[in-house]
């Protein structure tokens, strides 16, 4: 099953009511670094050929790495 696939292989952060979520697909993270170089706050990083959160703190929610990423892998919300 495709989506019970998918399903497992997504790292979601969730730290405190303030704060933003950000879920990153790793099954569709091809690991461009485009949501990277978009952040303009700095709160993504590449972790061998994937993207993560290092500074969740610092999301202001523009959604830029969102709407840029080609593979739809990340979400912020």
């Amino acid at each position: 099953m495709k989506i019970a696939e998918d399903l497992s292989r997504v790292e979601e952060t969730e730290k405190g009511d303030d704060l933003p979520n950000i879920v990153i697909n790793e099954t569709y993270c091809k690991g461009c670094g485009i949501c990277i170089d978009f952040c303009p706050t700095d709160v993504l990083e590449m972790r061998g050929n994937l993207v993560a959160v290092k500074n969740l703190e610092a999301c202001t929610k523009c959604q830029l790495c969102d709407l840029r990423c080609p593979d739809f892998a990340i979400q912020v919300f």
